[in-house]
C-alpha cells in the first residue's frame, strides 16, 4: 500500500540525499516540495567512494547507470616533499572495492532522476517548525525576495548537511550534537596534473598528523584532499582557508609537488575547507520530522561511507514508508531502527579509518611505506591486510540494506563486482 498523491514531504536541502529522498519518496507516492538555501544547484568536485551498499541501492534508485567507476590504471604513489618517490597504496585498494568518483556525480546522477514535476525553491530557507499529530507547518523565507510562507506538509526531511537548519529548529543547537575529531580537510579539483605525477598518477604524502592525496582519474582531472590534526578548530577558521593550510604544512619548505597544491588550494575557486565532525543524534526523528545524511549521522570523509549511507537511507525510508503509508511516525520508528546499526558501524569506522588518510607518527609512516612491498608475497599479504586499519564496518561496507532489513534482496545482478 503506497501514500496518496495528497501528502507533501518537504525536502531541506538538494543534496545527495535530498535529491535521493525526494527521488523515493515520489516514488512511494508523496509529493515532494524541494528548498535549497543557495541560490542555484551547487556541486563539488572532490572524491568520493562508492561503496557496494551504496551502489545496490542507488541501482534500486534508478541512478547507478548514470555514474560509472573512474579509478586510475596508473601506480598511485607515495612522495615525500624532498622529491622522493616510491610505489604507493591508493584508495581503491581497501577492503570492499569501492567505485572511485567526484561528488559532482552522484549529485548529477541523483538530480537527473527527479521526476520533472517536483517543486525546487532555490535561495530559500525555513525559519520555524510547528507540528501537530496531523502535518508540519512550516515558515520559508525567500533570501533573494526577503519574503516568507507558511505551507502545510505531510513529513518533513532535514537533509541539508552538517549544520543542519531543521536540525537546529527541532532538536535543538549545534553544539549539542557536533562533535569534533580535530582535524581540518581542504578538498578541491586540480586542473591538469600536479608537478612530478605522470598524467593519471595518484600521489600520498603523509607525515605526521598531516597528509596530501591526489585523488586520480582515469576519465577525469584529479582531485586534491589536504588534511591535518588541530588542537584549535576555531582557530582555523579565523584567517583565510588558504593560510590555515599553509601554516599547517609548515615551517619547512613544501617542495615541488606539494607546494605546488597548496597554491592551487588558495586559488581554487570552489575549495571544500571544513573541520571533520560527526554528527550524533539519540533520535533522528522526531514527529512528522525526519533528518537524513550528514544532518542526521554525518560519518565524515574517513568512513568513506557518505554517499553510500545517503543512497541507502534514501532507499530504505521510501520502502518503510510504503509499507506504513498511514502512519508515518510508526514507519520513521521502523526505519531508524533498521538504519542505526549500520551507520553506527560507519561511524566507529570513521576512528580506524582515519589512519588511511592520516597517520599519527614516523612510525606508521614507515609501516605504510612498507605495504606495497609486502602485498607482492602471501604472507606480506595477510600481515598487509592486518596493517590496513578496518573493522566489522569496513568489512561490510557492501550490504545489501533494504535488503537484510526488509527481506527484499537485490536481483543478483544488481550486486557489486569484486
Amino acid at each position: 500500500m503506497t501514500a496518496t498523491p495528497s501528502k507533501r514531504v518537504l525536502v531541506v536541502g538538494t543534496g545527495i540525499s535530498g535529491l535521493a529522498t525526494a527521488t523515493r519518496l515520489h516514488r512511494a507516492g508523496w509529493t515532494p516540495v524541494l528548498v535549497e538555501r543557495a541560490p542555484a544547484r551547487r556541486s563539488g568536485g572532490y572524491f568520493v567512494a562508492l561503496f557496494g551498499t551504496g551502489q545496490i541501492a542507488a541501482r534500486r534508485l534508478g541512478i547507478l547507470d548514470s555514474m560509472h567507476d573512474r579509478a586510475g590504471t596508473v601506480q598511485h604513489l607515495d612522495i615525500d616533499r624532498n622529491g622522493g618517490h616510491r610505489d604507493g597504496m591508493s584508495f581503491a585498494d581497501v577492503p570492499g572495492k569501492p567505485w572511485m568518483m567526484l561528488r559532482g556525480d552522484a549529485e548529477r546522477a541523483a538530480f537527473d532522476a527527479l521526476p520533472s514535476d517536483v517543486e525546487i525553491h532555490y535561495s530559500t530557507v525555513p525559519t520555524e517548525i510547528v507540528q501537530d499529530p496531523d502535518g508540519v507547518d512550516v515558515t520559508l523565507l525567500d533570501t533573494a525576495a526577503g519574503s516568507t510562507r507558511t505551507e502545510r506538509f505531510d513529513l518533513v526531511v532535514g537533509a541539508d548537511g552538517l549544520r543542519s537548519t531543521v536540525r537546529s529548529l527541532v532538536f535543538g543547537p549545534h553544539e549539542d550534537h557536533l562533535h569534533r575529531l580535530n582535524f581540518m580537510i581542504g578538498a578541491f579539483e586540480y586542473a591538469g596534473t600536479p608537478p612530478g605525477l605522470a598524467p593519471g598518477q595518484g600521489a600520498t604524502l603523509l607525515e605526521p598528523g598531516r597528509s596530501m592525496w591526489v585523488f586520480a582519474f582515469r576519465d577525469h582531472d584529479p582531485t586534491i584532499l589536504l588534511s591535518y590534526r588541530t588542537d584549535d578548530v576555531d582557530a582555523e577558521f579565523t584567517r583565510p582557508p588558504a593560510q590555515s593550510i599553509r601554516a599547517a604544512f609548515g615551517p619547512r619548505p613544501l617542495g615541488r609537488t606539494l607546494g605546488d597544491v597548496v597554491d592551487a588550494a588558495g586559488a581554487a575557486d570552489r575549495l571544500l575547507f571544513d573541520s571533520v565532525e560527526q554528527v550524533h543524534l539519540d533520535t533522528w526523528h522526531r514527529g512528522r520530522v525526519v533528518l537524513v545524511g550528514d544532518s542526521a549521522w554525518c560519518v565524515t570523509l574517513y568512513a568513506g561511507m557518505g554517499v553510500s549511507a545517503g543512497f541507502a537511507g534514501a532507499d530504505l525510508l521510501g520502502a518503510v514508508l510504503e509499507r506504513h503509508a498511514d502512519d508515518v511516525p510508526r514507519a520513521l520508528a521502523e526505519w531508524e531502527a533498521l538504519l542505526r546499526p549500520y551507520v553506527d558501524r560507519y561511524q566507529r569506522s570513521a576512528f580506524q579509518q582515519r589512519k588511511i588518510f592520516v597517520v599519527d607518527n614516523r612510525r606508521e609512516v614507515l609501516l605504510r611505506r612498507t605495504m606495497p612491498k609486502l602485498a607482492r608475497f602471501e604472507a606480506g599479504r595477510r600481515l598487509a591486510e592486518r596493517m590496513m586499519p578496518r573493522d566489522d564496518a569496513a568489512a561490510r561496507n557492501n550490504d545489501d540494506i533494504v535488503g537484510e532489513t526488509l527481506g527484499e534482496p537485490a536481483p543478483q545482478e544488481e550486486k557489486p563486482v569484486g
